[in-house]
């Protein structure tokens, strides 16, 4: 330590990697980011795809994530300008018998309340049904104390068929990737909470402008080389040594590590270190983002629909996003996402991007886009772990002094978001810096 700061090793250069290196080199800390690929970013990043740049996976992320947006401010990027506000909102193409429903901008929680009263495509049983559940899930404050599936938890609360196919349904595979019939109600509950039972701008939709790798980690490498830090790209850490002296990575010496990789690579480094079972233990689904480029002038008249959820009928798309209406570099260009996507990965790129098209031209009735001029399928074949009722997750404490582990996997009441991520290393951080978590964002107890 020539000059007198910590030494900190980060593993991982994803974003829980990148905030924990942040917050490290924020509060002092000499850093070193290590990352195995050329990109920053991990499962949220910029690709080369035939020539053109685009991301791995389309991401919306939301009001509620505020250590998110904290950190894009901490490096410099002006949320307002990097991310598109939206009101909550689900929104079918009217050809597909689906629903509107669309917050708007008043205090919650009127802006539920009005909604419901405005929603389109739901019968009044549909509202009141939705209302109840609104209205216990805030008796309740939005927590479980014993857990359930998704499914389990929509039928206890009575919710009605349509709810559950073109609401509930689509949330929930949003949110966590995790289908309802297997996907923790505790944890959904939570996530609707934050954004649904708080403030009204906690429900927006924020899509981002920029490319990922821009968005945060780019910047986040700025931010710790501006402070001595090093960020080491392509390099992939295969082993950590433990000696008197601290850690040694590469050959570097280290006073502390942190190990913010994906879960079967951070099992693989703390084996024989720490207990990996939690991590070994973890299930994975996959997202793909289905990229289809047309002329410059198509354009959808909003930035997103949801679509019909409908394998068995061939409509494997979930939600469609126009980039053009993002970057404006990227007219004509549509990003269909299809969440828990196994059986879309199974029939084949070429099939499941002419499906899509073929999709997109029947919902929102515009022939033109059944024949894009290119296509492009991104499967993350283990993008998130499978959230699951009672998941038991691995803590930021390894057990041992000066090691600690950032993932969007750890033990959190969040699922595999964004924010997941970023308050997981921002945790990590705080554990090597001896600082107390935000309060805002502590495990509950009944979440243990």
């Amino acid at each position: 330590m020539a000059d007198g700061r910590r030494r900190i090793a980060v593993i991982g250069g994803g974003w829980a990697g990148c905030a924990a290196a942040v917050e490290l080199a924020r509060n002092g800390g000499k850093v070193t980011l290590f990352e195995a690929a050329r990109t920053l970013g991990g499962r949220a990043r910029q690709v080369k795809l035939d020539g053109q740049m685009l991301d791995n996976g389309q991401h919306i992320l939301l009001g509620a994530y505020s250590e998110t947006l904290r950190m894009l401010r901490q490096v410099g990027i002006d949320p307002n300008a990097a991310l598109l506000r939206l009101p909550l909102q689900m929104r079918y193409p009217p050809a597909t018998d689906g629903i509107e429903f669309i917050a708007p901008r008043l205090p919650a929680p009127l802006h539920l309340l009005l909604a419901l009263w405005r929603a389109r495509g739901l019968a009044r049983g549909d509202k009141l049904a939705l209302a109840r559940f609104f209205s216990a899930a805030r008796w309740m404050e939005w927590q479980l104390n014993a857990d359930c599936s998704v499914a389990e938890l929509l039928l206890r609360f009575e919710q009605t068929p349509r709810l559950i196919q073109l609401l509930w349904q689509p949330l929930c595979i949003a949110a966590l990737n995790t289908p309802p019939e297997r996907a923790s109600a505790r944890i959904f509950l939570r996530v609707l909470g934050d954004s649904l039972g708080a403030r009204r701008a906690a429900s927006d939709m924020l899509l981002p402008r920029l490319d990922l790798t821009s968005l945060f980690p780019q910047q986040a490498a700025m931010f710790i080389e501006n402070r001595g830090g090093t960020v080491l790209r392509g390099v992939r850490v295969r082993k950590i040594e433990q000696d008197a002296d601290g850690w040694q990575i590469e050959g570097m010496p280290f006073d502390a590590v942190v190990v913010a990789t994906q879960a079967s690579h951070a099992a693989a480094l703390l084996d024989g270190l720490s207990d990996t079972g939690m991590l070994n233990a973890l299930a994975h689904e996959a997202i793909t983002t289905c990229y289809l480029r047309y002329g410059a002038g198509v354009r959808l008249v909003q930035p997103f629909f949801a679509l019909r959820d409908e394998p068995a009928c061939g409509k494997w798309g979930q939600y469609v996003f126009d980039r053009g209406q993002l970057d404006e570099t990227q007219q004509g260009l549509l990003a269909v996402v299809v969440s828990v996507s196994d059986a879309a990965i199974a029939i084949g790129q070429q099939a499941l991007s002419a499906a899509i098209a073929a999709q997109l031209a029947n919902e929102l009735q515009r022939p033109e886009l059944a024949t894009p001029e290119w296509t492009k399928v991104v499967s993350e074949r283990r993008a998130t772990f499978a959230c699951m009722p009672l998941l038991a997750r691995p803590d930021n404490s390894t057990g041992i002094d000066q090691l600690v582990l950032a993932g969007d996997y750890t033990r959190s009441d969040y699922p595999a978001t964004l924010e997941a991520a970023v308050r997981s290393g921002v945790n990590a951080a705080r554990l090597l810096l001896n600082l107390p978590s935000p309060r805002q964002y502590r495990v509950h107890e009944s979440c243990a």
